[in-house]
């Protein structure tokens, strides 16, 4: 199901048009204005407003829009089917929707798996852990140098190793006594 024809909008169309468009066509399709229609026409009705909302809720979301538009590209995913959530569950619907790829595999199996792994790695969430992993990895570089420098000054001519020996060289002949 392409979202954009769904709403009968464009893809450069903005947050204003996409909000403009919905209300248009839920205020037409809703249930309850239906509610006494025959069972065919109010699940069709029913059927259209949910397509009608799951564009909506995809394309007013900044995030969930590019990512619709990238998979979007990929004309498989635009013919996969979709997930509406009931009150018991989900009910399956074909045809259209938004997930990711079933089956397949291959090269478009490959490059699904690359977006996914992109996606991840450019969320605010793994950048600043990857941000704060990097300074305490700095900083530990730094306080072991700063650790070194400051032994090399106060103790010139000895290794860390060799006081350390000495150390429990004199530990033993206290215990001796």
């Amino acid at each position: 199901m392409d979202h954009y024809k769904v709403l009968g909008l464009t893809k450069s169309a903005s947050k204003e048009e996409i909000k403009q468009a919905f209300r248009k066509l839920a205020m037409e399709f809703h249930p309850d204005k239906h509610a006494h229609s025959s069972n065919q026409l109010k699940e069709n009705a029913t059927f259209k407003f949910k397509q009608v909302s799951e564009a909506y809720e995809i394309l007013i979301d900044d995030r969930k829009r590019a990512d619709y538009n990238i998979k979007c590209n990929n004309s498989e995913y635009c013919n996969q089917r979709s997930k509406y959530y009931y009150q018991n569950g989900y009910r399956d619907t074909y045809g259209y929707g938004y997930g990711y790829s079933r089956g397949g595999g291959g090269s478009a199996s490959i490059v699904n798996k690359f977006e996914m792994v992109l996606r991840f790695m450019t969320t605010r969430a793994f950048l600043l852990n990857a941000a704060l992993a990097g300074v305490l990895l700095g900083a530990t570089y730094v306080i072991d140098a700063g650790g070194e420098a400051l032994w090399k000054m106060q103790n010139s001519g000895k290794s860390f190793e060799e006081a350390m020996e000495s150390v429990e060289k004199a530990k033993a002949f206290d215990d001796k006594r």
